[in-house]
């Protein structure tokens, strides 16, 4: 076959060469399929990843917060107790200073 010439390929020659193509093709298609799902699950770990971490977060503003609402009850039951007590002894005092200005005139 001179330069010039083309080559001329037989009707079996051509279904192989498609038959080669294909199966290449296949399995490019199979590696390909193969890494998207890797990607997929990849991705998937890395957001339950994330969720579990903003969990851990919640969890620890949730307990944070609780105890804060806990040493707020305590501080107001003490607050009330204090202003009771206040409240009761100014009275009495009050009331003793009344009658003794009442009865210390007389």
């Amino acid at each position: 076959m001179n330069e010039g010439e083309t080559k001329r390929y037989s009707d079996s020659e051509i279904d192989l060469l498609i038959d080669d193509i294909s199966v290449i093709a296949i399995e490019a298609i199979e590696r390909a399929a193969a890494e998207a799902a890797r990607a997929a699950a990849l991705a998937a770990l890395e957001r339950e990843a994330a969720a579990l971490a903003a969990q851990a977060v919640l969890r620890r503003d949730v307990e944070r917060w609780k105890n804060e609402t806990e040493t707020a009850k305590k501080a107001g039951r003490m607050n009330t107790i204090l202003a009771a007590s206040f409240g009761l002894f100014g009275g009495l005092l009050f009331g003793a200073g009344g009658v003794m200005i009442i009865f210390g005139n007389k």
